[in-house]
């Protein structure tokens, strides 16, 4: 009998992830930028997954931004309800579940392995990996850069609530000669700032765990663990949170669950 491939796809407003599964293991993962149009997005993953030779017995559910982008669907699965399926098969406990994205931040309580309650920053990129996007842009460093400025900077305050206003602020930092990596810690103080003001409101409540893209720098997991005075849990697949809950909700009830470590 040929084996089965259960397939996750998020695809997101900066990266698109991919995860397949069999009936016993994760079989195989990646991540590509999703570029300015999501279908076409869609279509050289299924082209790469067609390479790989698992696209012949694949069962596909698509999550995330773009997820009515993927024809080849079987199954097309909100947001929330994929990130805390992959949140809990990840880490394996209850608790809140903090998830970074390209243009929202997400903040889902999770109980018995289900969503209890969710709340979602969706107006404004303030906040999310979008700001800090335009910000390194306005600092001309990449991603890794500025947070290597920041850890050696002193924090200026970017109080704008506003990614316009605070990139306004960020250049009046720089005309008055202010030091990159002091503006650079600002903008990631600002990002840390605002995502736990959403989780505050929200309420955080058992093990906090972080997902996303920023789970997998040190400095900010260090930052919002010291501003939030608790452990922040991370897990080497925790980018593909969205993309691990499709893939599962697509497996069979009975079906062994998977050891992600």
């Amino acid at each position: 009998m040929d084996k089965q491939y259960y397939v996750g796809i998020d695809i997101g407003s900066t990266a698109s992830k991919v995860v397949v599964l069999d009936d016993e293991k994760l079989v195989k993962s990646f991540c590509i930028p999703t570029g300015w149009n999501s279908k076409e997005t869609a279509k050289s993953i299924l082209q790469r997954l067609q390479d790989d030779g698992l696209s012949e017995n694949m069962n596909c559910a698509a999550t995330g931004y773009g997820r009515i982008c993927v024809d080849y669907a079987d199954k097309v699965i909100t947001e929330i309800t994929c990130h805390a399926k992959g949140a809990y098969a990840l880490f394996g406990v209850d608790g809140t579940v903090i998830d970074i994205g390209g243009q929202d931040t997400k903040i889902i309580s999770l109980e018995n392995g289900m969503v209890r309650d969710f709340l979602m920053n969706d107006k404004c990129a303030a906040g999310t990996g979008k700001f800090i996007e335009v910000m390194a842009n306005r600092l001309g460093t990449d991603f890794e850069e500025l947070y290597a400025l920041a850890s050696m900077g002193d924090s200026l305050s970017i109080s704008s609530m506003c990614t316009v206003f605070a990139e306004s602020e960020v250049i009046s930092y720089i005309g008055s000669g202010e030091k990159r990596e002091n503006i650079a810690a600002g903008v990631i103080d600002s990002v840390a700032n605002k995502v736990i003001n959403l989780s505050q409101k929200h309420g955080l409540l058992g093990e906090i765990m972080l997902t996303g893209g920023l789970s997998y720098t040190p400095y900010f997991i260090e930052l919002m663990s010291q501003k939030l005075g608790k452990k922040i849990h991370t897990h080497h697949l925790g980018r593909y949170a969205g993309a691990i809950g499709a893939a599962i909700s697509l497996r069979p009830k009975n079906s062994a669950s998977i050891n992600f470590n």
